[in-house]
C-alpha cells in the first residue's frame, strides 16, 4: 500500500549513518525499510553515510565529518531538551608510553537524520532523560513508512524552562550535582568534569578522569 502524504509538505530527506561493515540483523532490515520508503513515495530522498566504530574526539581526527555530524546532533538535542547519550557514547584511553589521556566517541550502530527541506526535524534515536522515554529508529521508520512523520520527544520550551530551573547544574553522565569550580564542573558521583556555556551545554574536557568502575583502555604505541 502506498503512503498518502500530504500535498503541501517540503520534501523529506534521510540520512542514514550505519556503522560498517556490521549490515547485519536487525540493521539490515531497518535500511530495507527506510529504502522502501524512498521507493513508496514516503520520502523523498535516502542518503546512506557510514562511519568507524569509534574515532578521537580531536582536531586532528581523521573523521572530522563525523564529528560535525555529532555537534549537529547534540545542538539540535539541547534545543529540545533531550540526549543522544546513549546512543553515542564517550571514552577515554590512556597511552601507554606517553600516559596521555585522550577522549574517544563510540557511535551508534545506526542512526537517522530526519530533514524537511533545510530544517533538522528530528535526531533518532534520542531519548528524554525527564520521562526515560526513547524514540527509537523502529519506530520513526515505521511512523515514516506509514506516510507520517515522527514527533522528537521533548520541545524548545522545555529545553528553555530546563535551563531556567538550573539544569546547567546537573551532570550530563549521571544526573548528579555539579560542583562549580570557577567554571570549571565536576561531578562528585562520577567523576565527569568539564565547563557549562552560557546556552547550558555541558561540555566534556578531553582529559575527563575515568569514571568509577570503568578502567581506563590502555593502548599500545
Amino acid at each position: 500500500m502506498t503512503p498518502t502524504r500530504e500535498p503541501d509538505r517540503p520534501a523529506l530527506t534521510v540520512v542514514c549513518h550505519v556503522r560498517a561493515p556490521l549490515l547485519l540483523e536487525p540493521v539490515d532490515e531497518q535500511i530495507e525499510t527506510i529504502q522502501a520508503c524512498e521507493t513508496e513515495g514516503a520520502i523523498d530522498d535516502l542518503l546512506l553515510r557510514s562511519w568507524p566504530k569509534e574515532i578521537a574526539l580531536s582536531e586532528e581526527s581523521p573523521h572530522q565529518e563525523v564529528l560535525e555530524s555529532y555537534e549537529r546532533f547534540s545542538a539540535w538535542a539541547d534545543e529540545r531538551g533531550v540526549t543522544i547519550r546513549p546512543p553515542f557514547r564517550k571514552r577515554t584511553t590512556t597511552s601507554q608510553v606517553t600516559g596521555e589521556t585522550r577522549e574517544r566517541l563510540v557511535t551508534p550502530l545506526l542512526c537517522l537524520e530526519l530533514y524537511a527541506g533545510d530544517e533538522l526535524l528530528g535526531v533518532f534515536p534520542h531519548s528524554d532523560e525527564a520521562t526515560t522515554d526513547t524514540y527509537t529508529t523502529d519506530e520513526a521508520i515505521a511512523t515514516l513508512r506509514t506516510g507520517g512523520l515522527p514527533t522528537p520527544l521533548g520541545s524548545v520550551t522545555d529545553s528553555d524552562e530546563r535551563l531556567e530551573s538550573g539544569t546547567a547544574d546537573t551532570c550530563p553522565d549521571c544526573g548528579g550535582s555539579l560542583i562549580d569550580g570557577q567554571g570549571l564542573f565536576a561531578c562528585s558521583d562520577c567523576g565527569w568534569i568539564g565547563t557549562v556555556s552560557e546556552s547550558g551545554r555541558r561540555e566534556s574536557q578531553p582529559t575527563r578522569p575515568t569514571r568509577e568502575g570503568e578502567p581506563s583502555i590502555v593502548e599500545p604505541q
